[in-house]
């Protein structure tokens, strides 16, 4: 009796890491979908604004992402592996730094064309960050909804295979133009970030897959 009392002081560490790992995966969501409006406008002041949210959602993510590790080192029992939790969350910031850092470079060199291959990698990191948003609030239903959570880490892996012929392609077709210079290495500085976000996510859903074949 006595040590189920001691382990059941422990039980609302779990539900806490649960609910800031859903947290986390919201902000990268949310920032996917600012980074998505960015591609679709040409409007100067829009394109600020929605920096400064993309900016603003990494700044939570990096604040979500230091309770998660503080937490970690006070916290006895965790909802799975200490290192499958550190990765699993170190990753997910990175998506947001990824995005934050794509974004960033649209405001700094603001390119003079569009290129068809940023707005449809914007797109394909969208459908990413909320197969991982998906995923990530199906992990306290482990036992439940592993096949879900194995049905979205597939998707996650087709969608950075989708991400990476989309950034080959796009850089083939601007090194094949009449495109400045300089506007070809504006361009494929922003996709390369772009590219390395479709990267992050494709290794989020690993860490969900090693987390599924663990605990299911």
């Amino acid at each position: 009796m006595k040590l189920n009392t001691f382990l059941s002081t422990f039980a609302p560490k779990e539900v806490k890491f649960n609910s800031l790992l859903i947290e986390l995966s919201g902000i990268v969501d949310k920032s996917a979908d600012y980074m998505q409006e960015l591609f679709t406008t040409d409007n100067t002041e829009q394109i600020k604004e929605l920096c400064r949210l993309i900016k603003l959602e990494e700044t939570k993510g990096d604040e979500v992402t230091g309770k998660i590790f503080s937490a970690l080192n006070v916290t006895f029992l965790t909802p799975f592996d200490r290192e499958d939790l550190s990765e699993l969350t170190d990753n997910i910031d990175d998506v947001v730094d990824s995005i934050n850092r794509g974004a960033r470079k649209v405001l700094l060199y603001s390119p003079e064309i569009e290129a068809p291959a940023m707005l449809e990698m914007a797109k394909v990191i969208k459908r990413g960050t909320s197969e991982i948003h998906a995923a990530i609030s199906d992990l306290p239903n482990l036992k439940k909804s592993y096949n879900e959570i194995g049905n979205h880490t597939r998707e996650i892996k087709t969608i950075e295979e989708e991400a990476d012929r989309i950034y080959e392609k796009g850089i083939s077709t601007l090194f094949h133009s009449n495109v400045k210079t300089q506007e070809l290495i504006k361009i494929k500085e922003i996709l390369l970030d772009m590219e390395k976000a479709a990267n992050k996510i494709n290794n989020v859903g690993k860490i969900l897959k090693t987390i599924v074949v663990k605990y299911s």
